[in-house]
């Protein structure tokens, strides 16, 4: 474990957790998440890649800042950059889900000369429409505002009755029951400041820059998650480098719930990506901003 002070932060602290030798693959976790979250792929990746976790700000053992502007996608974007300096890495492989599926791909976008390649899981470019986002923005705030009011394990109660968190259902016992204390051992104030600074429609969209990323990239979802994995859909035919898995019997968690088959399938295709001699040609382009 190491708490960064990152200059992008304003001096905040955020908590990063190396394994390994080899490939750099940054992983950022989703909402309520932790590096605990990549456990198990960081135990079937160690062996031949450096697995950079990092814990969002508001999560895990990173700062919890009072004000929202820090967790945005721009600052956010700016210290996972700060991390390879700090690190001495050139570039990395982006690996996100869900938020921070969002986040790898703002990053791999805005950071074209860092990126190996990206690995999406169940994430979006963000909301279309100003409507969509406004109505977001909304709907996430009086979220974050209950949640303070209430505390964590009544938003964590709350959270978990979604409907989009029913095929965990699968999940074993001792899965279930790790999930569950990894979201209760979030902190009220991070989280809420997490949906007001970097929800979804806080988040300024990337339909129209996708055609940009040049880099390698592979979309994942959950076949039983008919939304993302429509999105996926959608992403990897706007991207010139895109590649699709559709994973059976799996719903927005594909890292949880199908652990071995989402493992190889990004496992397979960092490999590939790292022996192949076009990839030096498609890492084009300067950093650019939002």
């Amino acid at each position: 474990m190491a708490l960064l002070s990152l200059e992008a932060l304003g001096g905040r602290r955020m908590n990063v957790e190396l394994a390994g030798e080899g490939t750099p693959i940054l992983a950022i976790h989703g909402f309520t998440g932790s590096a605990s979250s990549w456990d198990a792929f960081q135990e079937a990746a160690r062996a031949d890649h450096t697995v950079i976790r990092v814990e969002l700000l508001g999560h895990g053992a990173s700062d919890c800042p009072d004000s929202p502007e820090p967790y945005g996608m721009t600052p956010t974007v700016r210290a996972l950059e700060g991390i390879l300096d700090y690190l001495k890495l050139d570039r990395a492989h982006w690996l996100g889900y869900s938020l921070g599926g969002r986040i790898a791909l703002c990053a791999a976008v805005l950071l074209p000369r860092r990126t190996r390649s990206l690995i999406a899981e169940s994430a979006s470019p963000g909301l279309f429409s100003e409507e969509e986002r406004v109505s977001r923005v909304r709907s996430d705030e009086a979220l974050a505002d209950w949640m303070e009011k209430v505390g964590i394990e009544a938003f964590v109660d709350r959270w978990e009755s979604l409907p989009i968190w029913a095929t965990q259902s699968r999940l074993s016992v001792a899965q279930r029951r790790q999930l569950r204390r990894q979201r209760l051992s979030g902190n009220p104030r991070g989280l809420a400041n997490s949906l007001r600074g970097i929800g979804a429609g806080a988040q300024p969209p990337l339909h129209h820059r996708l055609h940009e990323l040049r880099a390698p990239a592979l979309f994942v979802a959950g076949e039983e998650d008919g939304k993302f994995a429509a999105i996926a859909e959608q992403m990897n035919k706007s991207v010139p480098n895109g590649h699709l898995r559709i994973v059976k019997q799996a719903g927005h968690a594909v890292h949880l719930e199908q652990q071995g088959l989402f493992n190889r399938a990004v496992l397979d295709f960092v490999k590939a990506v790292d022996a192949s001699p076009e990839f030096s040609r498609v890492q084009t382009g300067s950093q650019q901003s939002l």
